[in-house]
């Protein structure tokens, strides 16, 4: 019967939150660093509401990062170095020992991949894409161009001057 407990619950919920109000405030004190945790982990450069900073050419989207998977080590660092010397990419970072899990010809696979994350201009992926393609040994190749909204800037001006036809 719930009727009967209702004011104990409820002062129960409000000291329990004024007890954590206090625990977090002495904790805050105490370490006054920890208040920048949540900007310690974020990427970006300012919030996605702020507007851009004067001088920035950087176009929303202009670049972005392509996910392509490959059987192993030797097929990935190979294709990684033909897109960086063929500037459709500027970087290629390879995510060792990922699993994959999906279905093929009817049947549920499970097998070791490398993950190759790729930065590039937006308006290259289906060069990419099409070069990937015809190197790759898959069957179906997996490329996932996502377009990234914001980012370090410089880093994102670099991405475009690595991979402009020189």
């Amino acid at each position: 019967m719930l009727v009967g407990r209702g004011p104990q619950v409820w002062l129960g919920g409000v000291a329990a939150l004024f007890l954590g109000f206090l625990w977090m405030h002495s904790l805050l004190s105490t370490y006054p660093y920890l208040r920048l945790l949540p900007r310690a982990f974020s990427m970006a450069t300012r919030p996605p509401e702020a507007p851009a900073p004067t001088g920035s050419d950087y176009i929303a989207g202009s670049v972005s990062v392509v996910f392509v998977t490959c059987p192993n080590d030797k097929i990935a660092k190979t294709i990684a170095r033909s897109v960086v010397e063929k500037r459709l990419a500027a970087c290629v970072n390879l995510v060792p020992q990922i699993t994959s899990v999906y279905e093929w010809k009817g049947k549920i696979e499970e097998d070791n991949e490398v993950m190759m994350m790729i930065k590039t201009q937006t308006a290259l992926a289906p060069s990419l894409t099409e070069f990937i393609r015809s190197v790759h040994p898959y069957e179906v190749v997996e490329v996932i161009a996502l377009p990234v909204q914001q980012g370090n800037l410089p880093y994102l001006n670099w991405v475009k001057d690595s991979t402009t036809p020189q």
